[in-house]
């Protein structure tokens, strides 16, 4: 590779003839991609990223994944108090595509029915899956990208989210179905939330690198840490697939909630063993 390049400069430099030159510039590429380009093949590529890369990167990225649930969290709880002093809040937080015509004037019969579909159709549950994806993918990007920007939309989009969900939570608790929702949101909920809450994280840490760059220039902090941040946009992305997946058929198939709760936080506690046990030295 050396000895190419070292062709090329001298060909260019005593401007020999355009054929010499076109030969050498394509040598001195393939030469170029021997040396730094990637050795692995595609496959191992995403062995890698699932096997050490993405658990490792979560593992280094822990602070600010905290700071992304703190602030789900805290939006909860604000919501879910806001909405107990005053039912009318819920409207100021809850999207009316999102609340499908949900609210403080329903009652418990009609909330439970959404609850617990009696005879779910499979042929709609395709469109619907299809559709909660695009709506938590274009959540987690917002999230993700703002971040950037100082930390402060990332947070706050995270802590909105949090006032969405603590509202509808607290409507069904007023009602006496809190344990029932909970299975319901269990079942996707929890790889969904968790998802948000990674990609919050993630912007996080740009805006982090902006703001505070240390030693290094601003450009070259950013780069560093997108290097993880990146990484955690992609975990975030994986787990949205299977929360839509999960929302989209496995809430409507699976109507007991003990099950309902049982599968929502194994498959939570399959995302935590794989983000802690994996890219660790085997002894």
């Amino acid at each position: 590779y050396r000895q190419a390049t070292t062709s090329l400069a001298i060909a260019r430099e005593i401007s020999l003839d355009q054929a010499l030159l076109n030969y050498l510039e394509a040598l001195t590429a393939r030469a170029y991609l021997s040396v730094y380009a990637p050795q692995e093949r595609l496959g191992g590529l995403f062995r890698k990223f699932f096997l050490q890369g993405a658990p490792q990167a979560m593992r280094r990225s822990w602070l600010f994944i905290a700071i992304g649930f703190l602030c789900m969290g805290l939006g909860v709880l604000v919501g879910y108090m806001l909405f107990l002093e005053n039912p009318g809040w819920y409207h100021v937080f809850m999207p009316a595509e999102l609340a499908g015509g949900r609210g403080p004037s329903s009652t418990a019969d009609e909330l439970r029915r959404v609850i617990y579909e009696e005879n779910p159709s499979a042929s709609g549950l395709g469109a619907l899956a299809t559709t909660l994806f695009s709506h938590n993918t274009r959540i987690a990007i917002f999230i993700f990208g703002l971040g950037v920007f100082l930390c402060a939309p990332a947070i706050l989009l995270t802590f909105y989210n949090g006032l969405v969900l603590g509202a509808f939570y607290a409507l069904h608790t007023e009602r006496g179905l809190g344990i029932d929702l909970g299975g319901w949101l269990s079942i996707h909920g929890v790889t969904e939330i968790s998802a948000i809450c990674i990609a919050c994280g993630g912007g996080l840490q740009l805006g982090a690198a902006v703001l505070f760059p240390g030693d290094k220039t601003r450009s070259q902090s950013l780069h560093h840490a997108g290097r993880d941040a990146t990484k955690l946009a992609l975990v975030a992305a994986i787990m949205l697939i299977a929360a839509a997946l999960l929302e989209g058929f496995g809430r409507q198939l699976v109507q007991h909630t003990a099950t309902r709760y049982a599968l929502g936080w194994g498959i939570g506690l399959c995302w935590l063993a794989w983000f802690g046990l994996g890219g660790k030295a085997r002894l």
